[in-house]
């Protein structure tokens, strides 16, 4: 179980300093190892809060895995600004905001797909490598394709990909081939914006600066990033099905994690927490049996009777 950091930059509405800082405290003393953020999230302060924590935290510095992206900083965003001066100016400015020489993990972020096929780009990434400026890369991807386009090249250590009840087609071949491949898989988005803690209805509001408010049609960026796609009317009532599922001692967020962790292939799931108690609910998620044989199907119908039409052959 690791945390997502895009909320301690932005676009889910305000999160102060101290409790981003807070937030990081929680997760790691629950147990989560792993932290993903983003160079433009908050254009660099998700980024800047873990380099603050984790220099406040030396006793827990060492065996936390951060990783974070680059890409989007680029504009236009196009294949052509994807070049070893621009990875070495983006990762620069990462490793100072992490307070590292080092990243651990670096990730092209949501890139055009035209990139998965350059040979260059990937020679590039294999010289911030070979330069030090980051221990491993990865990328984080839209769809099931560029999935497979990226576990296809040899030194690709992760696929970030959405992996989820809605967002299930990344089990039929994506996560299959990274285990063959020995690439790692981290599931983001694995509650659905929320959806997936069945706590909203048709009347929840949202902040004007929640991309859960402003992208509910992909104004701002893929639309698979908000609600995972999903109408927001057809998840709110499907969600309510997945909560009527969950077992006794569990929250719904807690059952759609575990469906997530429990998948094989999946190295380490991102929920987003917004507050301590959220972050500490996320990683006690881990001290739960695995789903049976009979909540899995369960699942699998709502999935098919109210959400497949909406998600499965887009991404």
């Amino acid at each position: 179980m690791g945390l997502g950091c895009w909320q301690l930059g932005g676009d889910w509405g305000v999160v102060a300093d101290d409790t981003a800082l807070t937030v990081l405290g929680a997760a790691v003393d629950s147990g989560v190892t792993f932290l993903d953020t983003a160079d433009v999230y908050g254009d660099g302060r998700s980024e800047r809060a873990i380099g603050a924590f984790l220099a406040s935290r030396p006793d827990v510095a060492e065996r936390v895995t951060v990783a974070t992206k680059m890409g989007r900083r680029a504009d236009p965003h196009e294949p052509a600004a994807y070049t070893y001066d621009a990875f070495c100016r983006w990762t620069d400015r990462s490793r100072e905001n992490l307070r590292t020489d080092t990243l651990d993990l670096v990730q092209l972020h949501c890139p055009p797909t035209p990139v998965f096929s350059s040979d260059e780009v990937f020679d590039a990434l294999d010289r911030l490598v070979e330069d030090g400026r980051t221990a491993a890369y990865g990328v984080s991807v839209e769809t099931v394709d560029e999935a497979l386009a990226a576990i296809a090249r040899p030194n690709v250590a992760s696929v970030q990909i959405i992996l989820n009840v809605f967002r299930r087609k990344p089990l039929e071949r994506v996560l299959p081939a990274a285990l063959e491949a020995g690439v790692g898989i981290i599931a983001r988005v694995p509650l659905a914006s929320g959806l997936l803690t069945g706590k909203y209805d048709a009347s929840t509001q949202f902040a004007p600066d929640d991309h859960r408010a402003y992208n509910r049609n992909g104004e701002a960026f893929d639309v698979g990033e908000t609600f995972s796609g999903v109408p927001y009317d057809v998840g709110v009532a499907a969600a309510q099905e997945v909560a009527a599922l969950t077992p006794s001692g569990m929250t719904t967020a807690q059952l759609a994690l575990k469906w997530v962790v429990q998948q094989p292939g999946v190295s380490v799931v991102i929920p987003g927490a917004r507050t301590p108690a959220q972050a500490q609910a996320n990683a006690a998620t881990d001290r739960f049996p695995d789903l049976d044989d009979a909540t899995l199907a369960s699942l699998e119908r709502v999935y098919d009777d109210s959400i497949r039409e909406h998600v499965h052959t887009r991404w």
